[in-house]
């Protein structure tokens, strides 16, 4: 690692010492279909573009206004994205909206951040210019189609006066518990995670990544993205609908790319498994891969399991998983282990987690669960487990709320002062004046390593247990292979005085309409081949109550795509709950 990137203080510097000692590299190839078709970036390319950008904005606007961006996957939204970091602006990443799609989110994000400008693509444009009626905030932002930027301006542009402090981009929260809000990440926050990711993850110059996730997100965005331009190594990405639709895609890039670091979630490994055929796996050679991260949500090892079992034959090493923990509070990544190390796993007893406690078991036992350690903190960062009531370090062996503090903790919520102060500035008596991060997570530490449960506003909490809505929906979604994975949710709602269980699950497509086929043409046969409704919601409930010694109060079955999601894909828990109460559930039943 050059000494000039380590004494870097913003991406700017980064992007411009890159242009100027690997100026012809190919710092960025998206696959427009997923697979061959693709266009290229080298460093000299994205800085000429980017300082053609910055240069259009500083003729308009100040340094330290915002400007949301509205691009699909693909090199210009990394165009525009530098662009803003060139000009001192501050950029607004967001999730573009789909044709006849709801407008609210973009235009939640217009009225928090106070954007005055888009940068957006010529057709997003064209499209958003016909609904313009029905969102009338979107009409009096200054629009800029970037892809019809000379970039000749570049030659004009003038670099800003800005350091490390300089807000670099808010990240909008996905919202999985809560409404949206603009996390303030700074140029020291993106320098400190992004040396600290290259180290824990043993990447070099020699490393080349495959991302698919979302690049307006901070897994796509910061690992995906910034990374590989921190590292000076390639990476090649491809947009999430295309690996959505084929997950196959995902694994063939790999292959054929040499590609040694990519990852997702839990879905994208259980995606891998559930949809690719055997016969798919001809030619397919993943030895490079040797580091295949996993974050986002708590991680299942079962998944991981049965991912390795399925590719070993293809050259991946279970020694490739790399479990990890982070956030958009906190950048990105607050835990990691050690590269190629095997994973860490802990039995514990079901029965004692529900009360807060930590007690080891053997896998032998019944009753138990085995939980993925997420590695240890960061270097200059220091991460404590809280109770969430008394606002007291937990003892050793206690589940409670994970605070962290460091470098890499973001500056707060935009234009949420209160907010900012409630979840960025709390202390500990025990730890003088030092701020914590509240990340609204549930774990636990045990030897140095950190276990995630949960987050603490999902809880179930029935009869004074806890339970953890992930490992509900996990049963439930394993249950029948008619329910479809990682799209149900586990929540309790007050019915009569007391807490119930609630289950919601979607069916598969093919359940769905074999259902509705029999319903408008009883004897054609088509029910035979589909469970009963009834029936399927039976072996739900069977199933929590022997995996879980709990009752499900209610059992729901729901048409496909239509359970509450964030747009990075988290189950929005909070959102069908009150879709629930609400009675607004696409449920189906044997008449639909």
């Amino acid at each position: 690692m050059s000494q000039t990137i380590l004494q870097a203080a913003t991406l700017v510097d980064i992007l411009r010492y890159r242009a100027v000692n690997q100026p012809d590299a190919i710092a960025y190839t998206f696959l427009v279909d997923g697979e061959t078709e693709q266009v290229s970036l080298t460093y000299q390319q994205l800085e000429q573009q980017a300082q053609a950008i910055a240069f259009h904005l500083q003729s308009i606007y100040s340094p330290g206004e915002t400007a949301l961006l509205l691009y699909p996957p693909g090199l210009d939204y990394i165009c525009a994205f530098f662009g803003c970091l060139y000009a001192g602006v501050v950029a607004v990443p967001a999730y573009p909206p789909r044709p006849n799609r709801s407008l609210v989110r973009v235009q939640g994000i217009v009225k928090d951040s106070l954007a005055r400008v888009a940068l957006t693509t010529q057709a997003i444009l064209s499209n958003l210019e016909r609904r313009f009626t029905e969102a009338p905030e979107l009409k009096t932002l200054h629009w800029l189609a970037t892809e019809n930027i000379n970039g000749n301006l570049a030659q004009s542009w003038q670099q800003p006066a800005i350091d490390g402090s300089t807000l670099a981009f808010l990240q909008y929260t996905s919202g999985s518990t809560a409404a949206p809000k603009g996390v303030m990440i700074s140029h020291s926050n993106l320098v400190h995670n992004s040396a600290a990711i290259y180290k824990y993850f043993g990447h070099t110059d020699h490393s080349s990544g495959v991302i698919w996730l979302p690049m307006y997100h901070d897994m796509g965005l910061i690992g995906g993205i910034l990374q590989p331009l921190y590292g000076g190594f390639p990476a090649t990405l491809m947009s999430p609908l295309m690996f959505l639709q084929s997950p196959i895609r995902w694994l063939k890039v790999i292959s054929h790319y040499r590609a040694t670091s990519s990852g997702g979630p839990n879905l994208a490994y259980d995606l891998c498994v559930r949809k690719i055929k055997p016969e798919q796996l001809t030619n397919l050679d993943l030895s490079s891969w040797d580091l295949a991260f996993n974050g986002a949500e708590p991680i299942n090892f079962a998944i991981l399991e049965r991912f390795a079992t399925k590719f070993e034959s293809c050259g991946f090493r279970r020694e490739a998983f790399y479990p990890c923990y982070g956030m958009a509070e906190a950048t990105l990544m607050v835990s990691g282990g050690v590269k190629s190390a095997p994973i860490v796993l802990r039995t514990v007893e079901g029965a004692a987690l529900e009360q807060n406690h930590v007690v080891p078991a053997s896998v032998e036992q019944e009753g138990t669960l085995t939980l993925v350690g997420c590695g240890q903190s960061l270097p200059d960062q220091q991460i404590v487990i809280v109770h969430p009531e008394t606002l007291t370090r937990c003892d050793p062996g206690q589940v409670g709320e994970i605070w962290v503090s460091g470098p890499s903790i973001a500056q707060g919520y935009w234009n949420q002062p209160a907010t900012t102060e409630r979840n960025f500035r709390v202390t500990l008596a025990s730890m003088g004046e030092k701020p914590f991060l509240r990340t609204g997570d549930l774990g636990f530490m045990l030897d140095g390593e950190l276990f995630i449960t949960g987050r603490l506003k999902d809880l179930i909490i029935i009869n004074g247990r806890n339970h953890y809505p992930q490992d509900i929906e996990w049963t439930v979604e394993n249950t029948h292979s008619l329910l479809r994975p990682t799209c149900s949710a586990a929540f309790s709602v007050n019915i009569a005085g007391e807490e119930q269980l609630v289950v919601i699950a979607e069916v598969e497509r093919s359940y769905w309409k074999s259902t509705r086929l029999a319903a408008s043409d009883p004897g054609n046969g088509a029910k035979d081949h589909a469970l009963d409704s009834k029936e399927l919601i039976r072996l739900i409930r069977r199933a929590v109550l022997q995996h879980h010694d709990l009752p499900v109060h209610t059992a729901l079955l729901l048409k496909p795509g239509t359970i509450p999601k964030t747009s990075s894909g988290k189950i929005q828990r909070h959102a069908c709950r009150q879709s629930f109460m609400a009675g607004t559930l696409a449920v189906i039943n044997d008449r639909d």
